[in-house]
């Protein structure tokens, strides 16, 4: 049997087994402790409903970085994509926590207008030399919300961290919210609980 024959059967045979070889082709690399992280967004990362306590505030406290919240409420990702350039000059972050949309879908904004931000945002991050943690947001319906699955297409094209759980689980409690969309203190914290347990596990964190 030649080589690329058996090469052939040998694949047959593990998908067969259910055994499939991925490779990780999302890099990482640790952040020294005196680094930036740039907590960028709308009002979920400015900490509405619990200023003082917002999740970039607690984060800091939880890794010892410097976390600069640079949440702004109420702004829609195409005023977001105005604002990053500056931000990402001034602070020179070495990661950007990417959590933004959620006016785009209240207000029913274009899903592709939504994307093609989010994706300009995340490039624009790259070409300044941060690496990014996208957070997926949910779809604020009336019932049961789930986050939008926009968000996970977006970081497996572009390739960049994930969380897509913690805010689906804060906006199903009402005990964890200080308002119909927005986190109270506790779901803050558990928002920087999570997000650090990403960058841990990606050995972003030391």
């Amino acid at each position: 049997m030649k080589l690329s024959h058996l090469f052939i059967v040998l694949a047959l045979v593990l998908l067969g087994l259910g055994i499939v070889f991925k490779s990780d082709s999302i890099s990482s690399n640790p952040i020294a402790s005196e680094t930036v992280i740039l907590a960028f967004g709308d009002s979920l990362t400015y900490g509405k409903g619990a200023e003082d306590q917002s999740y970039p505030m607690q984060l800091q406290t939880l890794i010892n970085i410097k976390v600069i919240n640079a949440g702004q409420s109420g702004e829609p990702s195409t005023k977001g994509l105005e604002r990053l350039p500056a931000l990402l000059k001034k602070y020179k972050p070495s990661l950007v926590i990417l959590c933004h949309g959620g006016n785009d879908i209240i207000r029913k904004t274009s899903k592709q207008t939504l994307k093609d931000n989010l994706i300009k945002m995340i490039r624009l991050s790259k070409q300044a030399g941060a690496q990014v943690l996208l957070v997926g947001v949910p779809d604020f319906k009336m019932i049961r919300f789930n986050t939008e699955g926009l968000y996970e297409e977006i970081a497996e094209q572009e390739q960049v961290l994930y969380e897509g759980e913690v805010l689906e689980d804060i906006e199903n409690n009402n005990d964890l919210k200080s308002d119909r969309i927005h986190p109270n203190a506790q779901g803050y914290a558990l928002m920087a609980k999570a997000f650090a347990e990403v960058l841990k596990e990606n050995g972003i964190l030391r």
